[in-house]
């Protein structure tokens, strides 16, 4: 009885050790170059196309010349504001800041005498009252300024002053803008040349 028990024994043993033998390791799911870390799901789709922002990345250069910040008839600052030339009535009246030349005489007073045309820069040489000249060229605001009131009974007092416009083979045009009033078209005026005139002084 002792022998059968020994025997089934050693038959169960190598059983056992016949299936410890056979039996595989559990199976690993192949991971890829992309998978990232352990227990870790990759993103998929445009997220993952998009690479991640760095603080360090340089934005992108934008140059500028230096005409970009120069205003003029063409290209006239959008963020401009008239509002200082309108004070409160106590005040007075609002005097222009521009540099103009001859403000003491009006444009009647003027004559012009000499013109050089057809080049860079043309210019045209005025006689004052005194018989002082003045050599000018274009956009420079010349005479004495016109008041203007504006607003009313509660309104102020400005100036407006006349720029030369162009300067042509026989006269000068002179142009004044109101700021006040954009929609209106700006006022002309024009001297003729005359000849004969002689200066005392020439000033620029």
């Amino acid at each position: 009885m002792s022998g059968r028990r020994r025997s089934a024994g050693c038959a169960l043993v190598a059983l056992l050790s016949l299936l410890g033998c056979s039996s595989s390791p559990p199976a690993v799911a192949a991971r890829g170059p992309d998978a990232g870390p352990p227990g870790v799901v990759p993103v998929r789709g445009p997220q993952a196309a998009a690479p991640a922002p760095s603080a360090s990345s340089p934005l992108p250069k934008v140059d500028f010349h230096e005409d970009d910040f120069v205003e003029s008839d063409r290209s006239r600052d959008p963020f401009r504001s008239f509002a200082k030339l309108f004070t409160d009535q106590g005040k007075g009246r609002v005097k222009t800041q521009r540099r103009v030349l001859l403000d003491r005489y009006s444009i009647e007073d003027l004559k012009l005498i000499g013109l050089i045309t057809r080049t860079d820069t043309p210019r045209a040489m005025l006689v004052d009252p005194t018989g002082r000249g003045w050599v000018v060229t274009k956009g420079q605001f010349i005479g004495r300024a016109e008041v203007v009131h504006a607003g009313g009974p509660g309104g102020v007092d400005y100036e407006l002053n006349w720029k030369i416009d162009r300067i042509r083979d026989n006269d000068l045009v002179l142009v004044r803008e109101d700021p006040a009033h954009s929609e209106i078209a700006a006022a002309t005026r024009v001297i003729p040349l005359r000849t004969g005139e002689p200066t005392l002084e020439t000033t620029q």
